[in-house]
């Protein structure tokens, strides 16, 4: 009895921190800097060698296992599989606000879509202003995309600050957002679409959304063709992510919470930091500085940073004057301005994107640290600007 009042004792500490909302945030952080430490260490070749552990050689993005073509490297199993249940979480969490939450007004549903479409339209233009007419225009489609998994993070350290239903409009922009820079690797940033996977893939979901239709409520007669919808998915030269939202819209809505419940704590504290400390591994070259006086870093750097909030922010005003749609419940101009700062933490998605639009090294290094510098950038401003404004008078929110 002792030992386990002392071993409560001494965890107590651990799990109020985990309980508090800003708990993902400050990890996601943590991670980040303690990835980017080790990369720029003697630890480098180690660290990053681990993860990306090639289990077949020869086998580019895949390897076969029994002729099944699976993820080639632990870091691939990490973007590429386990984060689908961090999409599948989120896209759970708007399938709930769009029939039964903040999001169920058509009028507040087509904001986040509008910011989206305006969030990708105005850095995809700003980049190209700068890269017009030189060998890097095709990299318009870096600053386009928002991070899911860090703007929400960033958001969850303002912990009620910020109006819950403003919240749920920056997840649903990003899940929009990065539908949109998915969409736009597909068209324009793949070599290669394998249709006979697309097409399979496209049966399963019908399966999926008559199951639901038809009511069906045992949750294996969706997973089991889930992860089928994966395979086809992944094979198909998309990213695999999407295959979790898609799933998430086909769950009934009465076993979305549960689910969500259950999910919540694996997602946020073991699957998000892993995500974090696997991605973040970036070896900064000796000649940092050189960098950033690139068209290419201007042209990503002013678009996420710039681009982001005045694009979401234009089409948002514009929407609400006509009266096509409407803010968020609680929200007010100078929060939307902010969280519009915060999408501008590109990340993950933009550098993905990188590594597609240029084949030169040199091209990718530029992309990478001005993809990394832009979304410290907007991340920290957005952080700032929100944290500054006045605290909401309802303490019950967010």
């Amino acid at each position: 009895m002792v030992f386990g009042r002392t071993i409560n004792k001494l965890l107590s500490p651990i799990y109020q921190f985990l309980s508090d909302s800003r708990a993902v945030g400050i990890i996601l952080i943590v991670c980040t800097v303690l990835s980017l430490i080790i990369a720029n260490s003697p630890w480098e070749t180690a660290y990053t060698g681990f993860f990306n552990t090639l289990f077949d050689p020869a086998g580019g993005h895949h390897y076969d296992f029994n002729g099944l073509h699976l993820p080639n490297s632990w870091l691939l199993w990490i973007n590429d599989g386990l984060m689908v249940l961090f999409f599948f979480l989120v896209g759970m969490e708007i399938k709930r606000e769009l029939t039964t939450g903040e999001l169920k007004s058509f009028r507040k549903s087509l904001l986040p879509v509008l910011g989206a479409v305006g969030g990708m339209l105005a850095p995809a233009l700003i980049y190209s202003i700068f890269n017009a007419g030189t060998p890097f225009g095709h990299g318009w489609g870096i600053p386009m995309a928002t991070d899911i998994a860090f703007s929400l993070g960033i958001l969850s350290l303002l912990g009620n600050r910020v109006p819950l239903p403003l919240k749920i409009f920056l997840t649903a922009l990003a899940i929009i957002d990065d539908l949109g820079a998915i969409l736009a690797i597909a068209i324009f940033y793949t070599d290669e679409l394998h249709m006979a996977y697309l097409y399979t893939g496209a049966g399963i979901l019908v399966v999926l959304v008559i199951l639901n239709t038809l009511k069906v409520r045992n949750l294996l007669f969706y997973f089991i063709p889930g992860i089928i919808l994966w395979y086809c998915i992944f094979n198909s030269g998309i990213h695999a992510t999407i295959a979790g939202v898609l799933l998430a819209f086909c769950i009934p809505l009465n076993k979305i919470n549960a689910l969500e419940h259950q999910l919540h704590d694996p997602v946020n504290f073991f699957i998000m930091p892993l995500f974090a400390l696997a991605n973040t591994a970036i070896h900064f070259p000796a000649d940092i500085l050189q960098a950033f006086s690139h068209s290419v870093s201007f042209g990503i750097i002013s678009g996420l940073v710039l681009g982001k909030p005045l694009g979401i922010f234009a089409l948002c005003f514009i929407a609400v004057k006509l009266k096509l749609a409407s803010l968020p419940s609680g929200a007010s101009w100078k929060q939307l301005w902010g969280v519009g700062m915060i999408a501008g933490v590109g990340f993950t998605m933009s550098i993905f994107i990188a590594t597609l639009a240029f084949d030169e090294a040199e091209t990718q290094i530029v992309s990478i640290m001005s993809v990394i510098a832009a979304s410290l950038i907007a991340g920290l401003a957005g952080f700032i600007f929100l944290k500054a404004l006045p605290a909401p008078q309802n303490k019950t929110r967010g």
